[in-house]
């Protein structure tokens, strides 16, 4: 006959062994979650293939033009689906030569009665092209604020350095407007 007492231990320790693997495994994405975008920071940057831009402005200088090369620059404008405002680019293909610097414009405009305060966030295809953009001014530098129905004109100045691979002949810059207002005012009410 067994012992009911030692089936009970036996059932009593595979339970803990499970909680305590449950509780590990549980950690462990927990701290995965944190270390995610670190990551993904240091692989983008390790592999250029994320497309995301410096947040910051280049300093203008002079740069050897190679006419010899053209490149399509393809500029693309969308909205989050929650952001009130009209956006557009007046140019949305341009002939480049890489080390030329060249300004393009974007329009945008508050379709609402409030203030509307909104983020552009830029990023580049294909990936590997971003570490050859070069942006001296863009709005996506900073957060945009918008008075009611106001339009305004965001300029873009920027250089293709010449060191770009020639099997790159078309990029895209693309930009998505996301309306922070509501972030705004939280920020400001604390």
């Amino acid at each position: 006959m067994t012992n009911p007492h030692t089936k009970d231990n036996t059932i009593a320790r595979s339970n803990r062994r499970i909680i305590v693997i449950i509780v590990l495994v549980a950690l462990g994405m927990f701290g995965l979650g944190f270390a995610v975008v670190p990551l993904y920071n240091v692989f983008c940057e390790v592999t250029g293939l994320s497309g995301k831009i410096r947040a910051e402005a280049a300093i203008e200088k002079p740069q050897g033009v190679d006419e010899s090369r053209e490149v399509t620059m393809e500029f693309v404008t969308a909205l989050n689906q929650d952001t009130p405002l009209n956006f557009r680019v007046e140019t949305p293909k341009l002939k480049i030569h890489p080390g030329q610097y060249y300004t393009v414009r974007f329009h945008a405009e508050n379709l609402t009665d409030q203030v509307v305060t909104a983020r552009a966030i830029p990023s580049v295809a294909p990936g590997t092209a971003t570490q050859f953009l070069e942006k001296v001014e863009c709005f996506c530098f900073s957060e945009q604020r918008f008075e009611p129905h106001q339009h305004r004109v965001l300029p873009v100045r920027f250089v293709i350095d010449a060191a770009l691979p020639a099997e790159i002949r078309d990029i895209t810059l693309s930009y998505t407007f996301f309306d922070i207002s509501n972030k705004q005012q939280n920020s400001s009410t604390r």
